[in-house]
């Protein structure tokens, strides 16, 4: 994709994160994101008939290791979008970004089904006589 085709797919997905396309740098086919509170990433676009993958990255110390996740996802099989690698990047940061974990409605949806057994009144409690 060419790389002005990419930078507008990322000022569509800023619009709805906090984050900021501070940066596009065509001839190093880099982005750089920014979000309060100090929240800084950037991503290396591959060159469109080269075959080579995203590369997402951070200068801060503080935001490194919250990227594993995008970087895994990136290495995992099969091409990626930017699209796809931004969410990543956005999910990985959410703590961070003071926002809840998204797996928590993910867990929510998967037990809504599963009905809790409240304890009957009429059985007597280990250890506690009803004499």
């Amino acid at each position: 994709m060419a790389f002005e085709a990419l930078a507008e797919a990322a000022e569509r997905w800023c619009a709805r994160t906090p984050f900021q396309l501070i940066a596009a740098e065509e001839t190093e086919r880099r982005m750089d994101f920014y979000a309060e509170p100090g929240v800084s990433f950037y991503v290396l676009c591959p060159e469109p008939a080269c075959g080579d993958n995203f590369h997402v990255w951070s200068e801060s110390e503080d935001c490194l290791p919250f990227l594993q996740l995008a970087q895994d996802y990136i290495s995992s099989c099969g091409k990626k979008t930017l699209n796809e690698i931004l969410e990543k990047v956005f999910k990985s940061f959410r703590p961070l970004l003071g926002l809840p974990d998204v797996d928590d409605d993910a867990f929510e949806e998967y037990n809504a089904d599963v009905e809790e057994e409240e304890p009957e009144a009429d059985h007597q409690q280990m250890g506690v006589s009803q004499q």
